[in-house]
C-alpha cells in the first residue's frame, strides 16, 4: 500500500466550538491588543480580529465532542505513521469570507487532508490540510490551510512539492510596525485553545531540541493580522480577505518584533515578521490581500 493510499480520505470528525465576546477579547489580548485598540476588547461596538477564525485548527477549548488535546490532521498522520521525529509547521494560509460575529456564535468545522508531498530522502514529507469554518447557520466564515513537515518520512517516491516564490520586492519596506511579544504571551495564547505541551512544559519543549516553551506560530500570525489592519486599513478588520506566511524561526517569549510591509498594489501587500533583536525572519514570504 502506498503512502497516498494509506492516508487517503483522512479527516477529523465535525466539531462545534461555541464562543462569546470574552473569547474574542481573550484572543485579541493573546495576539497583542492593548488599550490602544479597545474595539477588540471592549464589548461596546466590538470587532473581532479576523484570525480568531484560525483558533479551531488546534482548538480544545469549548469543543464538542470534547477532545483532551489538539487533534488535527497532522496529529492523525503522526499517530498512523509513527515517525521518528514529530512534525513542524511550514506555512499557513487564511482566507476570510465574512466578518465573525464578535458577540457570540459557534464555529462548525473539521480538518481534511488535501495534499501529500515527497520532498525527497532526508528532506521529509509535507502534509497539507484544510479547515473550513462555518457559523451555526451554515455560512462559510473562513478557510484555514496548513502545510506541516514530517522530517523523517521523505524519499518514498511520492508527488514532489512545488516551490512557492516570494512576493517581497527588493528594497526597504513601505511600512514598519513595531511590537513586543510578552513574557507570558505563549501562556495567554494557550488559553485560546492550543494546549500543546511544547508551549508550556519546559521538559517537553527541550525534548524537541528547543530552548524551552515557545510562542505558537499562529500567535505570530495573529500579531501580523492585527498589526497589518492597524497599519493599512485601521478600524476596518472586515476588509481583510487573505493572509499567507511561511514559518521560518522559533519565536520565544519576551521578544521585540517588527512587521515589514511592502505595498504591491491597491489591496495587496507582502510582509515579513522579524525578530528585532536578531534580524531573523519569524514569518516570511508573507502575502496579504484586502478590499481596497
Amino acid at each position: 500500500m502506498t503512502r497516498e493510499e494509506q492516508l487517503k480520505g483522512l479527516a477529523t470528525s465535525w466539531r462545534t466550538m461555541p464562543y462569546t465576546w470574552r473569547d474574542c477579547a481573550l484572543y485579541a489580548l493573546a495576539v497583542g491588543a492593548d488599550g490602544e485598540e479597545p474595539q477588540y476588547t471592549y464589548e461596546k461596538a466590538m470587532q473581532c480580529v479576523p484570525t480568531f477564525g484560525a483558533t479551531p485548527y488546534w482548538g480544545t477549548v469549548n469543543v464538542s465532542p470534547r477532545i483532551p488535546r489538539p487533534m488535527s490532521v497532522p496529529v492523525l498522520v503522526e499517530e498512523a505513521l509513527q515517525p521518528e521525529k514529530s512534525y513542524v509547521n511550514l506555512d499557513y494560509e487564511f482566507v476570510y469570507h465574512r466578518p465573525i460575529d464578535p458577540v457570540k456564535g459557534s464555529f462548525v468545522y473539521r480538518d481534511v487532508l488535501t495534499g501529500l508531498f515527497d520532498r525527497g530522502e532526508g528532506r521529509g514529507m509535507a502534509v497539507r490540510s484544510q479547515v473550513d469554518v462555518y457559523d451555526e447557520g451554515g455560512n462559510l466564515l473562513c478557510e484555514n490551510r496548513c502545510t506541516t513537515l514530517f522530517p523523517t518520512l521523505g524519499g518514498y517516491g511520492g508527488t514532489p512539492m512545488e516551490r512557492r516564490p516570494s512576493l517581497i520586492p527588493e528594497g526597504e519596506p513601505d511600512y514598519v510596525a513595531k511590537d513586543h511579544i510578552g513574557k507570558a504571551q505563549h501562556l495567554l495564547y494557550r488559553l485560546t485553545g492550543d494546549t500543546n505541551l511544547v508551549h508550556v512544559d519546559k521538559d517537553v519543549a527541550r525534548s524537541r531540541g528547543l530552548e524551552g516553551p515557545f510562542v505558537h506560530d499562529l500567535c505570530a500570525f495573529g500579531y501580523v493580522c492585527r498589526l497589518s489592519i492597524r497599519t493599512l486599513f485601521p478600524g476596518q478588520p472586515q476588509r481583510l480577505r487573505r493572509m499567507y506566511a511561511a514559518m521560518k524561526t522559533v519565536l520565544y517569549p519576551d521578544t521585540p518584533v517588527e512587521l515589514h510591509l511592502w505595498q504591491l498594489a491597491p489591496g495587496k501587500a507582502a510582509f515579513r515578521l522579524v525578530n528585532a533583536a536578531t534580524g531573523k525572519a519569524i514569518l516570511d514570504k508573507g502575502e496579504l490581500e484586502w478590499d481596497a
